[in-house]
């Protein structure tokens, strides 16, 4: 997958994606990170349930980043950082609610 400042890479037998973000982009999440010396360092974990991993995390008292939610392109997510700035980021893919045309190249 890839968009104007985005790519993302993936192997069918790897069970991961590597994802690369250019500085600045206006979509990076946790906004709060931006201009800090990890930006666009996203390590991404695809799961079955994201719900249930995100109320299994704050029951477990981890910090969450940024709270779950939908993007329209189908990933639904969250976000937790480490100590050093790394955000690591719990996905799982549902059916978009639009179309990518309509998406204005994913900036």
């Amino acid at each position: 997958m890839s968009a104007d400042g985005f790519v993302s890479l993936a192997h069918p037998k790897a069970g991961f994606n590597l994802i690369y973000l250019r500085t600045g982009l206006a979509t990076f999440k946790p906004a709060a990170l931006a201009g800090h010396g990890t930006d666009g360092l996203l390590v991404v974990f695809v799961v079955e349930d994201v719900d249930a991993e995100y109320a299994r995390l704050l029951g477990e008292g981890v910090r969450i980043t940024t709270p779950i939610e939908t993007e329209d392109w189908g990933e639904r997510f969250f976000q937790v950082t480490d100590p050093c700035g790394v955000v690591f980021q719990l996905v799982t893919w549902i059916r978009p609610t639009t179309e990518p045309e309509a998406q204005g190249g994913g900036e």
